[in-house]
């Protein structure tokens, strides 16, 4: 019996060793688990900060292409127009003289101005530059000064050439004569 009992004690003391040594393992098992996950998570965060700043700049190419495409336009229409705009003054010039032709022909060169017009809306195209509107250089080049009553200092007195322009890009300048 004696031996029993210190054969229980041995098996009871492996057993205890067997359980301490499988805690240890669990232990182990957990913490390189836990690691792994910790590192899985920071792959993870990596990888989606990536994909986010691949996205963002996606996102800015497609922008930045459609408003070049947009430039383009409104680049080759101011071309075009550039062209057509001699036209467009001489039309205008044949109004101012034709007011004391035949009612026809003043009629007529009037019908092309006003198409001249449409077809420049359609094309948005616009003009400025008129005789009382505030002198904008930026807009405007002044090719002379001038004392005027009737209107006030900085505005424009006399139009010599009309401006235009495709949305915020001036085409050509409107040539002005400004009150001092």
């Amino acid at each position: 019996m004696a031996k029993n009992k210190k054969d229980a004690e041995v098996e009871e003391t492996k057993a205890e060793e067997v359980t301490e040594e499988a805690a240890e393992e669990t232990a182990e098992a957990k913490n390189e688990k836990d690691a792994r996950i910790e590192a899985l998570e920071k792959e993870l965060a990596a990888q989606k900060e990536k994909y986010m700043r691949l996205a963002a700049e996606y996102d800015n190419y497609r922008k930045r292409t459609a408003n070049e495409k947009l430039s383009i336009y409104d680049d080759a229409t101011g071309k075009a127009v550039t062209e057509l705009l001699p036209v467009a003054d001489s039309v205008r010039m044949a109004l101012e003289n034709l007011k004391d032709a035949d009612a026809e022909v003043y009629k007529g060169v009037s019908l092309i101005q006003t198409q001249l017009d449409r077809s420049f809306e359609k094309l948005k195209i616009e003009s400025y530059g008129a005789v009382g509107d505030a002198f904008d250089p930026q807009l405007h080049n002044a090719i002379s000064m001038v004392d005027s009553d009737e209107l006030e200092s900085g505005q424009i007195a006399a139009v010599f050439q009309t401006g235009y322009k495709i949305g915020d890009k001036i085409i050509r300048h409107a040539m002005v004569q400004v009150v001092n």
